[in-house]
């Protein structure tokens, strides 16, 4: 035998060491290669209401324990009718207003109202809030603490103003980049 077959051949019993199922499988092909008899005796059937005692059923039964005592959080359910959005929908809100650097989340909440998901990061906060225009936009409006404190805020509903200079006015357009996939910074 070369040494690659018997390389291949310790793979394999190190890759099925302990599985008996595919120990099984492997010796059949083994011996049709070989011309043998590929006949095997059933096992023997364990007694009605008994399952054999075999690691594979040990594990089996272990990983059902853990399965079972693992408290269980149902999906969050839409209402039967709910369309998935994957456009944009109209955003309209009593909640409008300007938000200043410096206010806390406490104040931001008084004037937007609840947002729609918080995030957070370390000494960082992000609040989330609708705007209309999630999908063509590609975020909703954000609000960025800074220890609890108002440090930048991405707007793009009109509703939502912010008094400070954001790191994403709407005016800004992205520019192409004749150097490639290199990345440049432009002075401020």
């Amino acid at each position: 035998m070369r040494r690659s077959t018997l390389a291949i051949c310790a793979l394999l019993t190190v890759a099925t060491y302990g599985c008996d199922s595919a120990r099984d499988k492997l010796k059949l092909a083994w011996d049709k290669v070989r011309g043998k008899s590929t006949t095997t005796a059933p096992a023997p059937t364990p007694p009605a209401g008994q399952t054999p005692d075999t690691a594979a059923a040990r594990r089996a039964a272990a990983r059902q324990a853990a399965e079972a005592q693992r408290p269980t959080t149902p999906a969050p359910q839409r209402p039967q009718g709910t369309p998935v959005v994957t456009r944009d929908v109209p955003y309209v809100s009593e909640d409008t207003g300007t938000i200043n650097p410096g206010m806390s989340e406490r104040e931001i909440y008084e004037i937007w109202g609840a947002p729609a998901a918080v995030r957070r990061a370390g000494e960082y906060t992000y609040l989330f809030f609708n705007n209309g225009c999630e999908y063509t936009c590609g975020t909703m409006d954000v609000v960025t603490l800074k220890d609890g404190n108002v440090v930048d805020a991405i707007v793009r509903w009109d509703g939502h103003r912010y008094s400070g200079e954001s790191t994403s006015p709407p005016g800004n357009m992205p520019r192409a980049n004749p150097a490639g996939d290199t990345l440049r910074v432009p002075p401020p």
